[in-house]
């Protein structure tokens, strides 16, 4: 897949069928839109093509509003690319794209940067100064130019629409098992390795301290995932919050990789969340917080199994 940053390689993009948005995560719902967008570009031999935002509009409408990431912008060209789009263009929002009228959008972005053959967007698309362009919109400005416009119905679950925000609620709750669900993929945390107290060595289970992690961090507690390490998976043991053990209050993200013992400082990090064994507990003293630990490790390589299991 090719990735441009902002408009300008025309040939690489031109001509194709392009959808529109954030998609943030690239959840089920988005991977329901961009397969049928894939479809019909396929079919006819031109470029799949998604022009998302970076930063997120909001970031500059709003900036005390903007919602937490759920995936940096190269894990979302991974998602993109696997679903098999053909360019990405990450727009670096400015305020002149921003005060485009919903008209102006459609005539200068759709139809004359990208010289769309067909748009394919979700019930909730928006577009334009203000949000001024909805799906009745769109349809009226494709009818217009003589372009496909095609509009894919929301996926649910649980009777609830799979969204970007319904999967940071899921996440905020701890609920890792879920936001999978709704995503369609582990959910990735990816950081910078530091250094810590050391005290997870101490009790036989050296720690990754991450760093940097730049989308949502999910609720306190001890989570079952998957790390990836020179291009190896690993069962991993992620915790998140503080260590009242030892009363320490500083919320942390320390991940230990099982059946690993190399030096990972000053590396990026990449661990795939499954779900979540338990919440963040105090302990009488080390012997307990051990036990502990090796219960946890003893689950936790059950579940990165049956995960493996399933998706083989």
């Amino acid at each position: 897949m090719i990735i441009e940053h902002g408009f300008g390689n025309r040939a690489r993009y031109r001509g194709g069928y392009v959808s529109i948005g954030n998609f943030d995560g690239v959840h089920r719902g988005h991977q329901r839109m961009i397969s049928s967008l894939v479809q019909h570009a396929h079919r006819e031999g031109v470029p799949a093509v998604v022009l998302t935002f970076d930063p997120h509009p909001v970031t500059l409408l709003a900036p005390d509003r903007t919602p937490p990431r759920l995936s940096t912008l190269e894990r979302k060209a991974a998602l993109l690319a696997d679903c098999g789009v053909d360019c990405l263009i990450a727009y670096p929002t400015d305020r002149e794209l921003l005060n485009l009228t919903a008209d102006e959008f459609f005539q200068q972005i759709v139809q004359q940067e990208l010289a769309a053959r067909g748009v394919v967007e979700g019930p909730n698309f928006c577009f334009g100064r203000n949000r001024g362009g909805t799906i009745a919109v769109l349809a009226e400005l494709c009818a217009q130019a003589g372009i496909l416009c095609e509009i894919v119905p929301a996926v649910t679950r649980n009777e609830q629409v799979v969204s970007s925000s319904s999967i940071r609620q899921a996440l905020l709750a701890g609920e890792v098992r879920e936001a999978l669900e709704m995503l369609g993929h582990p959910y990735r945390l990816s950081g910078t390795v530091a250094s810590g107290a050391g005290r997870g060595r101490d009790l036989g289970f050296p720690t990754a301290n991450l760093d940097d992690v730049a989308t949502l961090v999910p609720a306190d507690g001890v989570y079952a995932a998957v790390g990836l390490v020179d291009d190896e998976c690993l069962a991993a043991a992620v915790h998140i919050g503080s260590n009242p053990t030892f009363a320490e209050n500083a919320r942390k993200l320390e991940v230990h990789l099982l059946d690993y013992d190399g030096d990972l400082y000053g590396s990026t990090l990449h661990v795939d969340l499954i779900d979540r064994v338990r919440t963040t507990q105090s302990f009488d003293g080390p012997p307990a917080l051990q036990e502990q630990l090796k219960r946890d490790l003893a689950k936790i390589r059950r579940i990165v199994d049956e995960h493996w299991a399933e998706i083989d």
